[in-house]
């Protein structure tokens, strides 16, 4: 996908406001503790995918993931009200996974590194 610098600029205000959003407005119990860790906007701002990240199981993840579905329409309702773009992006969400990778590697490097010690 190409940026632009105006694509760029949507994608991280958009980003700035969903995690606002998310944290003040959106009631739905099924999304919590989520974080918004990056968006990319299609170069006609017809589209966006909003890759995000929750740390819980797979049961939970998948809750959350049909709760921000559901909520979509709220979002880029409340998005248009805060941006000041003609059209609002469709907001497609995706989870992210790279934070739950990044902990599990350094929880198998700390265990490494006990391992050794004790072996010595």
């Amino acid at each position: 996908m190409r940026t632009t610098p105006r694509t760029r600029r949507v994608a991280d205000q958009i980003q700035r406001e969903l995690a606002e959003i998310l944290h003040t407005e959106l009631k739905d119990p099924r999304v919590r503790m989520v974080t918004i860790t990056g968006v990319e906007v299609s170069a006609d701002l017809a589209h966006a995918k909003v890759y995000f990240s929750a740390l819980a199981d797979a049961a939970t993840l998948a809750e959350t993931s049909a709760g921000l579905r559901c909520a979509a329409g709220f979002l880029r309702s409340a998005l248009g009200r805060r941006m000041r773009i003609h059209n609002i992006p469709e907001l497609t969400f995706v989870h992210d996974a790279t934070v739950e990778q990044g902990v599990r590697l350094a929880r198998l490097i700390d265990e490494a590194i006990a391992g050794r010690d004790d072996g010595k």
